[in-house]
């Protein structure tokens, strides 16, 4: 048996146990992996809320909360190349990442380089591969300015991270309490709230040239009047909205190349992953709640003892 955390409908905290379920086994291009770390995300309680994915297939239940692990490949399904028993791995489990055990499709599973801890790669699938992927879609040069919206979360510090490495100026926009956070990336902090958008002009009299958006609803309507050309906005937080202002929803590429690039420039101590707090499997529902409520700063991992 392996122990998962999971939500047993569709509904608040009260639909998630700590269950024993049967340990699940790997089919075609498919790994079974020891869990030793996963990561939690918003979309991860969004999803217990009845929240589903465009293209996505219904529920069923209980469903293992998580989008991003790490851990050691236990066993290999057919025709799977390139991997094998005994292997570190990180990536995006088929089967949650709450718990002891997951199934991980290759596609989107790379092995993790010796430097890099398993905390840290299971952040990297979601938020740090999201950023990726947004500031590659921007392509933005050297020099221009950047407003990233909400970003003290772990998507948001991600790309502002990604974006002074590539040389460009960031505004962050962040509650007043993750100022110093912000400011430490590398971004201007200014104020997220309502007329954060004049704020962010007056923080650069120059002008933004792209918006990554992460926030979505009313955040990501001011921040789109930031903007003379709409086709520098994306937005990982209002795809539908983005797309009604003249931007585009982040294109998530969702490839084990991209998770690869995303572990090294971690290595390289390019982009830190910000893990400000662990819990233990049996605290899964305290760390959900970290994120739920909002209080969560950087990521948060849970850890599986190994």
């Amino acid at each position: 048996m392996s122990k998962a955390y999971v939500f047993t409908g569709n509904g608040g905290p009260e639909v998630e146990a700590l269950v024993d379920q049967d340990k699940p086994v790997p089919g075609p291009g498919e790994l079974l992996v020891a869990v030793r770390a996963a990561g939690v995300n918003p979309v991860d309680w969004k999803l217990r809320t009845g929240y589903t994915r465009p293209g996505s297939v219904p529920q069923s239940f209980p469903t293992v909360f998580g989008s991003e692990a790490a851990g050691v490949v236990e066993a290999i399904g057919p025709d799977v190349e390139g991997f094998a028993a005994g292997d570190e791995v990180f990536g995006s489990p088929l089967t949650g990442g709450y718990a002891e055990h997951t199934l991980l499709p290759v596609a989107v599973t790379a092995h993790k380089p010796a430097g890099l801890s398993f905390t840290d790669a299971a952040v990297l699938p979601v938020a740090a591969a999201t950023a990726y992927d947004g500031m590659r879609q921007l392509g933005l040069a050297p020099g221009a300015t950047l407003l990233v919206t909400g970003a003290g979360g772990g998507v948001g510090s991600a790309a502002v991270q990604l974006a002074h490495h590539a040389g460009v100026k960031v505004i962050g926009a962040a509650s007043a309490a993750k100022k110093e956070f912000v400011e430490s990336l590398g971004a201007v902090h200014v104020e997220s709230g309502a007329g954060f958008a004049a704020r962010a002009r007056a923080a650069n009299p120059g002008g933004i040239d792209a918006v990554f958006d992460l926030v979505g609803g009313d955040t990501l309507r001011e921040a789109a009047q930031l903007l003379a050309d709409p086709a520098t906005l994306i937005s990982a937080g209002g795809k539908q909205l983005v797309a009604e202002l003249g931007g585009a929803p982040v294109e998530r590429a969702r490839t084990a190349a991209v998770l690869r690039e995303v572990a090294d420039l971690v290595v390289a101590g390019a982009l830190r992953t910000h893990v400000t707090r662990t819990w233990p499997l049996a605290g899964a529902g305290e760390a959900l709640r970290a994120v739920e409520e909002g209080h969560a700063l950087g990521k948060t991992v849970i850890e599986v003892t190994a």
